[in-house]
């Protein structure tokens, strides 16, 4: 009687947790490139960052030579003034010594002749002292000219320094984006190719077993009837059971041959318990029989030589039903196993 009314129920497929499959397919999709995003803009925000401290120490040391450069000229200026100064008073000097040279020419008494005399001495050491300065001047312009000329090159060596830094960060902000392409399609090409080696493996899948009862297809999931599998508060393969598991078995074989390495793929084999509460002291909750059920799937796969990193078991208890109306048929419904092929 019980599978009179599966087979009623069965006339009736719901697409509704298929559709939440494919949801969750495509928010993982999504949450994986929104990572991948986020992590190229933090590797940017990085390399930005010291382009931007580097650019900041460049641009102090222009300010801190402009600087200089400003102070070198106000000192040549000074210089200049000095050396105008000195220049106006070596000449009022030799206006005044040709003016004595006059004097001492003409008529004059021997006291007045060596006053002019001593006059004339004293002007020409201060001549000298003041040639003397002026040479001092000129040298001290040299030196501040040479140090203008590498105050310049240094600034023109900073620009250009700071030119090839913005190139290169210009370049590394291409090579960003066309990485963040390249992956983008990269990804689209592995889950595609995912999609139609989920495809095929259904197709297989529910040509084996599509007509056994208790057996039935909802979304991209095979779901089997608990009772199939197990009996009622148990977790151990029912004999009669495993030919189902067999079938999988070999399909699953035949698509670890196929589905290229490079392609995180793995068989979640997920426990499902109707809401009836089990308190055993093998079971103390539906989360452990459902968790013990779907193990012992995987690890029958396990031993017909499946390979265990292309297979997870889950437990979800009584707390995802596919039919919550709360009778029998329904918790017979909730009761089951199902295979779901997915990415990693």
């Amino acid at each position: 009687m019980a599978l009179g009314r599966s087979r009623r129920g069965d006339r009736t497929i719901d697409y509704w947790p298929g559709f939440v499959d494919a949801l969750s397919t495509l928010l993982l999709v999504f949450v994986f490139l929104l990572t991948v995003f986020v992590l190229a803009q933090f590797v940017l925000t990085q390399e930005l960052g010291s382009k931007d401290d580097a650019m900041s120490r460049l641009q102090a040391q222009i300010r801190e030579l402009t600087n200089l450069l400003a102070l070198e000229r106000a000192n040549d200026a000074d210089s200049e003034s000095q050396i105008g100064a000195l220049r106006a008073s070596l000449a009022q000097i030799e206006q005044e010594r040709d003016v004595l040279r006059e004097a001492a020419t003409a008529v004059a008494t021997p006291e007045e002749i060596a006053q002019a005399q001593d006059r004339a001495a004293a002007l020409a050491r201060q001549l000298g002292s003041e040639q003397d300065a002026t040479a001092q001047a000129a040298a001290q312009i040299a030196i501040l000219n040479q140090q203008i000329a590498a105050l310049r090159r240094q600034i023109a060596a900073l620009e250009d320094a700071l030119s090839i830094s913005e190139q290169k960060d210009k370049e590394s902000q291409s090579r960003l984006a066309d990485l963040g392409r390249r992956l983008n399609v990269a990804l689209a090409q592995r889950v595609q190719e995912l999609t139609r080696y989920r495809s095929e493996f259904f197709g297989r899948l529910n040509a084996i077993l599509g007509t056994r009862p208790g057996i039935r297809v909802v979304g991209d999931r095979f779901v089997f009837q608990s009772e199939i599998l197990f009996d009622r508060a148990s977790a151990y393969l029912r004999p009669d059971g495993v030919p189902a598991l067999d079938n999988i078995a070999k399909a699953v074989l035949e698509l670890e041959r196929e589905i290229p390495p490079d392609i995180a793929w793995v068989l979640r084999v997920d426990g499902h318990t109707d809401d009836r509460p089990i308190q055993t002291p093998q079971y103390p909750s539906n989360w452990e029989l459902s968790a013990a059920r779907a193990i012992a799937v995987v690890q029958y796969l396990v031993s017909k030589g499946i390979e265990p990193r292309h297979l997870v078991a889950a437990g979800f208890g009584e707390y995802q039903p596919i039919d919550g109306s709360g009778t029998d048929e329904a918790r017979d419904r909730n009761r089951r196993i199902e295979l779901k092929l997915t990415e990693r």
